[in-house]
């Protein structure tokens, strides 16, 4: 990839990654409209990483008070909010994996097309709609509760299919179960940590057995590029969404959708 391409698909990456729009969608449709080369398993690796590294920074008092929080609850049976909280990010994460490792063959194979990416688009976008208006609910993050944490990472493992979007997954089954608008962000940030990362090492695995030349320039600012629109987006974000909620993702969601349904009848 030349630079342009390089700093076109890490932005992608890091401002789709968190929003409710479908990151997977948005890097898989540059090759599809616009005939660009794919981006190869090194540079998705990369994105990864600085949008890794950009939750973690922006959560860091989150994470560190999570993470020692857990630790404290095995080894000394300390239980606190954090810990529960913990735990219960864990349980959500779990369905991601396992149908992650089922179905992931599959769904290179049969589920990566415009047109499926088309009906996840308009059908994603008009559930959050629909959870966003009905939710009235305030429950913070620290009131999920186990139930609710599974049946928002099995919301999670919906976003195996490109189009559907992670954080919109989740978000959305986060308000249909009561969680308030910025509870509902933050936790599926928070969730989103421990499944880029195990994303994240499984790509590297993939590439180090691999035999592709990696031009480590392209990487890194690739890795710098994401990071920087990661950060940003996840603080305006969460921002945004206070004052007005998910109408602003759910139009793009279904203007996006429109556009792709008229590349593939063209």
């Amino acid at each position: 990839m030349d630079t342009f391409q390089v700093i076109i698909l890490a932005l992608i990456q890091g401002l789709t990654e968190f929003l409710p729009i479908s990151s997977s969608a948005h890097l898989i449709l540059p090759s599809q409209i616009l005939g660009w080369e794919d981006q190869g398993l090194a540079f998705d690796v990369a994105v990864h990483i600085g949008s890794l590294l950009a939750v973690v920074l922006y959560f860091r008092k989150e994470v560190v008070s999570l993470l020692t929080s857990w630790l404290a609850s095995i080894f000394k049976g300390q239980k606190s909010d954090d810990s529960k909280l913990a735990w219960w990010i864990i349980l959500a994460t779990l369905p991601a994996v396992i149908l992650g490792f089922a179905l992931k063959d599959m769904i290179e194979v049969y589920l990566r097309g415009p047109g499926v990416i088309a009906i996840t688009t308009v059908l994603f976008g008009l559930l959050l709609w629909w959870a966003d208006r009905m939710s009235r609910c305030e429950l913070t993050e620290y009131q999920t509760g186990w139930k609710k944490a599974l049946l928002i990472g099995f919301a999670q493992a919906l976003a195996l299919i490109p189009g559907t979007s992670r954080s919109g997954a989740t978000i959305t089954a986060a308000l249909m179960l009561g969680l308030n608008r910025e509870a509902a962000a933050r936790f599926s940030f928070l969730m989103s940590i421990p499944v880029i990362l195990g994303a994240a090492i499984l790509m590297s695995k993939d590439l180090f057995e691999s035999s592709h030349v990696i031009d480590y320039s392209s990487l890194a600012l690739g890795v710098g590029v994401s990071f920087v629109a990661a950060y940003t987006c996840i603080h305006l974000f969460l921002k945004i969404i206070s004052r007005m909620g998910m109408t602003p993702f759910v139009i793009y969601r279904l203007a996006l959708g429109a556009l792709l349904c008229a590349f593939i009848f063209m």
